[in-house]
């Protein structure tokens, strides 16, 4: 089958970084799925993984961790799905990658895909759905429709994760949000998301914070937490909630003692990477988001499709992706079949 993968690390435009290969037909385990892939998105995790993680030599490395497809085999074992059915998902960091023509992953973190979306839009969105879910109901603890007169400030607004959790707080909870973006794009941008109020992270954000006046109980820091760290310290409520889900280099964790407050790392992979009790959870989330964006509740997250796979598409979307500047996300359809 055909997939796309690199063969050794370096920048994006290396010739290495993204190549397509014939890979064997992968091999179902007995909770497992097998997907033919009709749509995929680029994350950040697909940069730092290509950055830290070296193949081994003469084998590529396939990246992707977001899939919409339609089931063509199932293991022994399963009972969600049988072949046919259309399902979206994010992966398992510890396994091959989306980027090929036929996936296998494990039913338990498959959703069923939105009706309303096409495969690629329906790509968007598992990664950063799981991700934005689990900040808000599962690290900062608020429970759906409650929140009222409490608020969250989302730092880097306009990126996958944040475009999700913006409106999951405004139509889940009470929560008053809080985005930050720098630009008149990514402005217009969070806005669209539902954002009440946007400030700028080119500034000091506990002054901006204090012109707008309020005091947010709970933080969700997405990128760029080292620099605005004391910052957050600063500006949030004594016994609030910081979630971040970026790799700062350092941080003074000991200067949130004094507010007592609450600090966490939210990591999507980690349910499938440690096979958890409650792995089935992203199977329940998955089905509540697609019913969610079938209703109308949600929206798309999607501000680039760039075509079929290939090599060129998938570069041009990953060097999107590593300007640090996209906004929303960025898909593409699956491998043109003959």
């Amino acid at each position: 089958m055909r997939a796309i993968g690199y063969t050794d690390r370096g920048t994006i435009s290396a010739e290495t970084s993204v190549v397509e290969f014939e890979a064997d037909r992968p091999q179902s385990g007995p909770n497992d799925l097998l997907v033919e892939v009709r749509g995929i998105s680029v994350n950040p995790v697909d940069v730092k993984v290509r950055a830290n993680r070296q193949p081994p030599a003469g084998q590529p490395l396939v990246l992707g961790f977001d899939a919409a497809g339609i089931v063509k085999g199932v293991g022994e074992t399963t009972t969600r799905f049988r072949p046919g059915d259309e399902v979206f998902y994010a992966g398992d960091i510890t396994r091959p990658g989306t980027n090929a023509e036929l996936h296998v992953v494990d039913e338990r973190i498959v959703g069923r895909k939105p009706s309303t979306l096409g495969f690629a839009e329906a790509a968007a969105m598992p990664l950063t759905s799981i991700t934005a879910w689990e900040i808000l109901f599962d690290s900062l603890g608020i429970t759906e429709g409650q929140g009222a007169g409490e608020s969250l400030l989302v730092i880097g607004g306009a990126g996958g994760v944040p475009s999700i959790l913006i409106q999951l707080a405004k139509k889940l909870t009470g929560l008053t949000v809080i985005a930050t973006a720098s630009r008149p794009d990514t402005r217009e941008w969070v806005e669209r998301m539902g954002a009440d109020h946007v400030i700028n992270h080119r500034n000091p954000l506990d002054e901006e914070m204090r012109d707008l006046g309020i005091e947010p109980r709970y933080v969700a820091s997405l990128n760029h937490t080292d620099m605005h760290f004391s910052a957050i310290i600063e500006l949030i409520k004594p016994r609030g909630h910081i979630a971040l889900i970026d790799d700062p280099p350092s941080l003074d964790i000991s200067a949130i003692k004094f507010k007592a407050l609450t600090f966490s790392w939210e990591f999507m992979f980690a349910r499938s990477m440690f096979k958890t009790e409650d792995m089935d959870a992203q199977h329940r989330l998955l089905n509540r988001v697609a019913d969610l964006l079938d209703e109308g509740t949600l929206i798309s997250t999607v501000n680039a499709h760039l075509g079929d796979m290939g090599v060129a598409s998938l570069r041009q979307a990953l060097e999107l992706q590593e300007t640090g500047a996209a906004i929303g996300k960025t898909v593409l359809d699956g491998f043109v079949t003959a």
